[in-house]
């Protein structure tokens, strides 16, 4: 029976850590990483990422080969469980912490804003439409029965920049935005433009806090997006968390503030 490149890398990783004679909690200390988190990775149920891969070929001593098989093999395995990497630990989270300051979070936009943030971008139309088909779907967990706390702050900026003849655009994305920064899961924090230059404004990131207690964080960047849950990168992100959200207004200052700049639209 044939096995995709996914699955072999997953036998490959218990066969290694046997071969060592480690427990999962054994290697996991090595590595860094829980043994929890080891355990998920081994079983499938949590999506192996590079920066872990690495960290397991060195507490092992393979000569880089997980790394290898990432690279070579898995990212493009046809069935690949861990593509939706990222959606996976964001319908995990508890709570989700997202933090952006040029335009809205992806799960607070219309479809009509993702659209127009992606205007212009030098892709196929096809390609679009999923980047923006994706981004509804995400969506989807903050209509569930059990919806994840969520923690927002975003930067004055994202909320005045205009949308060049888009005026129902921006409109039906207020309406939206006041709409989920009125539920109770959902905390919207403005940063005032009178905060003036801080740390933040060097890009936005999302921390998902998973139920067993450890963290992954979101960087979305030019060309790719990146997972990273290396501890030393999520006490770093923690850090920047607080301090935007300790530049940011409080929930009740912030949602005035939105519906001051949403006035002349909607």
């Amino acid at each position: 029976m044939s096995v995709s490149a996914s699955e072999f890398l997953l036998a490959e990783l218990r066969r290694q850590r046997t071969l060592a004679g480690l427990t999962q909690d054994e290697l996991g200390e090595r590595a860094h990483f829980s043994g929890k988190q080891v355990s998920a990775v081994e079983l499938g149920t949590r999506p192996p990422r590079e920066d872990y891969l690495a960290a397991i070929d060195k507490a092992l001593d393979t000569g880089g080969l997980f790394v290898r098989l990432w690279s070579d093999l898995v990212k493009d395995d046809a069935a690949p469980v861990w593509l939706r990497e990222w959606i996976e630990f964001e319908r995990e989270a508890v709570p989700l912490r997202w933090y952006e300051p040029a335009d809205l979070p992806g799960l607070l936009q219309t479809e009509a804003y993702a659209r127009a943030t992606l205007a212009g971008v030098p892709l196929p139309a096809a390609r679009v439409d999923q980047l923006v088909s994706a981004r509804l779907t995400r969506q989807e967990i903050l209509q569930r029965e059990d919806p994840p706390q969520m923690l927002v702050v975003i930067d004055e900026m994202a909320l005045r920049r205009p949308m060049v003849n888009h005026a129902s655009v921006m409109a039906q994305q207020f309406r939206l935005l006041l709409d989920r920064a009125r539920q109770p899961n959902i905390q919207v924090a403005v940063i005032p433009a009178t905060a003036g230059l801080h740390p933040g404004l060097q890009g936005g990131f999302i921390l998902a806090t998973l139920p067993d207690g450890s963290a992954v964080a979101h960087l979305d960047q030019q060309v790719r997006a990146q997972v990273v849950a290396q501890a030393e990168d999520i006490v770093t992100l923690q850090g920047m968390w607080e301090t935007v959200r300790g530049e940011a207004l409080s929930r009740s200052q912030s949602l005035t503030l939105i519906e001051e700049v949403a006035r002349p639209w909607i």
